[in-house]
């Protein structure tokens, strides 16, 4: 049976359950979500799939482009209420969705209450169809919902309380601050140096300033605020760098890299294998030039041609014809790993040092300790007037990332 074709009670009691599950694991917290997680029939807005799926904790796939990659879903109920949660809505706000499906929109209604606005825009003419109909089949026709470059926000209705962008940016368009409303705040998958957030910005003074953050992944942005990182093949085995647009490798002089003899060095900092290292990440592109990213096909990793690396990529860095990047092995303790870097290169021995310094002096000072925090201000604002910390140049902004 699809979600069309769906009984009510049985959705409803669905909905129940998986509305419980979220409450019991943490992630949703506020009474005022959950109520909304329980008004909203999230199959509506997802047709196509078995009813059973429509209330499953996963992403549904609704479009893809002619290259087969995901170009619209409707998120993760996991993802929904832990950006709901950052955003902390208010009854009467005016609220901006930037990238549609209708299910957050539906959401965002509830919590914004009879007093409040909800304004969803797409660049996708389909999925701007299909969420005002959903919306409207589902008792939210009072939605606006708008076909426009979420580039461009969307002035008429503006300014807003909250901005929640449900597509992956990699920089903040300066309509989003214009259209945001004094103290404000925006809550944006932003990606950082290959690894995308939720972060939620309070508008401060002209400029942003991060509140929290947490790992996410949504589909990128389309139109004028598309970008996609750049990728330097280094190995026909589909070894390659992944960088962002302020960066540059010079491919010719990786060229046979990895043939070259190995430099190894271990940090002595131990790791679950279950403990994320994005805040490692994070650390280390923020600390050390030449950062990038490093990924590699089944076929290199049978090889040995690295070893071992994670499957989402491993951080590296580069300094003209030499590479090292982010490793691991095994421990007595079958649930540990030890990091520590290989390198290939003239420079190796220089820049494995230079990464497991940094890997131990993350575990020193900020494994266990608070959150960095971001900042963007526009890009022309002078170097002497950002904060202190590690600045990133952006189409638009510039973002600084400054550890406690």
């Amino acid at each position: 049976m699809t979600a069309a074709g769906n009984d009510p009670r049985y959705a409803a009691r669905l909905r129940s359950a998986l509305t419980d599950l979220l409450v019991t694991q943490g992630v949703i917290r506020d009474e005022r979500v959950e109520a909304a997680f329980r008004a909203v029939p999230r199959h509506v807005f997802v047709p196509l799939v078995p009813l059973e799926s429509a209330y499953t904790d996963d992403v549904v796939l609704m479009k893809r482009d002619e290259a087969g990659v995901a170009i619209s879903s409707v998120s993760q109920p996991t993802v929904v209420a832990m950006m709901l949660e950052q955003a902390d809505i208010r009854p009467g706000h005016r609220v901006l969705e930037i990238g549609s499906g209708g299910y957050n929109a539906a959401l965002l209604k509830e919590l914004v209450g009879p007093d409040g606005s909800v304004t969803t825009i797409d660049i996708d003419p389909d999925v701007v169809d299909r969420a005002r109909v959903s919306l409207a089949e589902a008792g939210y026709p009072e939605v606006r919902v708008v076909w426009t470059d979420g580039e461009f926000g969307s002035p008429e209705s503006a300014p807003y309380d909250r901005i929640v962008v449900t597509v992956t940016a990699w920089d903040i368009a300066p309509a989003w601050i214009d259209q945001l409303s004094a103290n404000g705040r925006i809550v944006v998958p932003l990606r950082v140096r290959g690894q995308t957030r939720s972060i939620a910005f309070d508008l401060e003074n002209g400029f942003l300033r991060s509140r929290s953050m947490t790992l996410c992944g949504f589909v990128n942005m389309q139109g004028a605020g598309a970008n996609f990182e750049r990728v330097v093949p280094i190995h026909g085995d589909k070894v390659e760098l992944s960088i962002d647009e302020d960066q540059s490798i010079d491919a010719a002089a990786l060229d046979g890299v990895l043939r070259q003899p190995r430099a190894r060095a271990w940090s002595a900092v131990l790791m679950n294998r279950e403990e994320p290292v994005s805040d490692l990440d994070l650390w280390l592109a923020s600390t050390l030039p030449g950062y990038c990213v490093l990924t590699a096909g089944r076929s290199a990793r049978k090889k040995g041609l690295v070893s071992p690396t994670p499957r989402w990529g491993a951080s590296a860095i580069v300094a003209g014809g030499t590479l090292a990047y982010v490793t691991s092995r095994a421990t007595a303790d079958p649930d540990f790993v030890e990091l520590g870097a290989i390198g290939h290169g003239p420079d190796a021995a220089d820049l494995v040092e230079r990464l497991t310094a940094q890997i131990q002096f993350w575990h020193h000072h900020h494994r266990h300790g608070p959150e960095p925090v971001l900042t963007i201000h526009p890009a022309t604002t002078p170097t002497a007037e950002l904060p202190a910390g590690h600045h990133i140049p952006n189409r638009h902004t510039r973002t600084t990332i400054t550890w406690p």
